[in-house]
């Protein structure tokens, strides 16, 4: 089900956004808006995958490990 959002936006954005629906084939406005929407919603989730695995100690040992071995490598040369 889809609900319905009412947004105001200056000419010049509003300019823009008509523009990339015709460029980019686009049947409406919300079509586009839509797709913003969902990628930055998916932006968000993969950030916070990658902080969540940032932060847990295999990751930290895996990347200290390669860090050091690159450090190592680099040293030899």
């Amino acid at each position: 089900m889809m609900s319905t959002m009412n947004i105001s936006l200056p000419e010049a954005l509003k300019s823009f956004v008509d523009d990339q629906v015709s460029a980019r084939g686009y049947r409406t406005s919300s079509e586009y808006v839509l797709e913003l929407i969902r990628k930055d919603r998916d932006r968000q989730r993969l950030r916070g995958l990658l902080l969540e695995g940032a932060g847990s100690p295999k990751a930290v040992t895996h990347y200290c490990d390669r860090l050091r071995s690159r450090v190592r490598d680099a040293g030899r040369r």
